[in-house]
């Protein structure tokens, strides 16, 4: 009898840990969700009928919808309860957390103290994160009742997934990564008037999430004369369609794109040759749809912030960047040579068509 109880609580277990609720927790920014991402892939290979959520700040949302991986979006939203200190709104926004329901296992990804907070405001067994010497905010982890240890300067794509093998118990390598599938869909695939079905076509990302990221828009120009293929530029803010149309006002055969939503950005990246930006989420969504790119790095670290492959590339400045404390006034991604760009972009489109 004692064997058929034990046997019995065996199979309980077992089938309690394939068949496992897990949330996680990554709420911004549309970069670094896509980095994250990558771990759902690996998840399901693993544990095909786990029931994954996604808790997210209220915008960065679109970059998870279609997702076959995904069960259910949870979307906050700590950046209104941020501005207004409002005691109502952060009630509400604890109540909303609150019944998101019980789960086996939440995952903070982020590792902030907003995130950390988040993820132990969900109903979990165990509550996992980064260790206090993984973590630029170091406080997050009193939060977690697990944590993992890691270098806080170790490539952040890797981080992600360590801490995802370490949770679930299996091993990713890096050979792993580099053959990973697309993960990132749209609701359907739209048409472009600006494709060109006789050149390359080529996306410019000329804004990022502060200015000393940005690559001079005069230089983005001076490359657009220096390739033969057809550009598009695509912008999310006013600010960045400002840059955008400057662009044109010096390269005139440069299309800029109406503003897209996330939805239609993916579908349009599935159809260029190549992506070139900085360090920034639309150049990394080339990265997740495994689309050519070239990302262009000054005040933040290449070797951390992405993840090279063979039709993936970066060009950094000599900048030598502390990823522990970015230098916002540091505007090194200047001084990156526009015919450098050029030589690897014409390599980069030689071999798609």
């Amino acid at each position: 009898m004692m064997n058929l109880i034990c046997s019995a609580s065996i199979a309980n277990a077992i089938v309690k840990w394939f068949f496992m609720k897990i949330a996680i927790v990554k709420l911004s920014a549309l970069g670094d969700i896509v980095h994250a991402m990558i771990a759902l892939q690996f998840i399901k290979k693993h544990y095909q009928e786990a029931l994954i959520d996604w808790v997210v700040e209220e915008g960065f949302d679109g970059i998870l919808e279609n997702n076959p991986h995904i069960n259910q979006i949870h979307r906050v939203n700590l950046q209104a309860v941020k501005q207004s200190k409002s005691l109502y709104l952060i009630w509400k926004e604890l109540r909303k957390i609150r019944k998101f329901g019980k789960y086996d296992l939440v995952i903070d990804m982020q590792g902030l103290i907003k995130s950390a907070l988040v993820a132990r405001m969900i109903s979990s067994n165990t509550t996992l994160g980064f260790d206090k010497f993984s973590l630029r905010e170091s406080l997050a982890a009193k939060f977690y009742n697990q944590t993992y240890k890691i270098d806080y300067a170790e490539n952040i794509i890797e981080r992600n997934l360590a801490l995802v093998a370490y949770a679930l118990q299996f091993s990713i390598e890096k050979e792993n990564i580099y053959h990973k599938q697309p993960f990132l869909y749209s609701s359907q695939d739209y048409s472009f008037i600006s494709i060109s079905k006789t050149k390359h076509n080529i996306v410019l990302i000329p804004g990022a999430s502060y200015k000393s990221k940005c690559y001079p828009v005069e230089k983005m120009a001076e490359l657009t004369t220096q390739i033969d293929a057809n550009f598009l530029i695509i912008w999310g803010d006013e600010e960045e369609k400002v840059m955008s149309d400057k662009i044109k006002s010096l390269s005139p055969k440069v299309y800029v794109c109406e503003k897209l939503s996330i939805d239609s950005l993916i579908s349009l990246i599935t159809q260029v040759d190549l992506v070139i930006g900085s360090d920034t989420g639309p150049t990394h969504m080339a990265w997740a749809l495994n689309i050519p790119s070239i990302t262009l790095f000054g005040p933040t670290p290449g070797y951390r912030n992405t993840c090279t492959t063979n039709i993936n590339k970066i060009i950094e400045s000599k900048s030598k960047v502390d990823p522990s404390k970015i230098n916002k006034n540091d505007y090194s991604i200047n001084n990156i040579n526009v015919g450098d760009i050029v030589i690897l972009a014409q390599k980069l489109i030689s071999v798609t068509k």
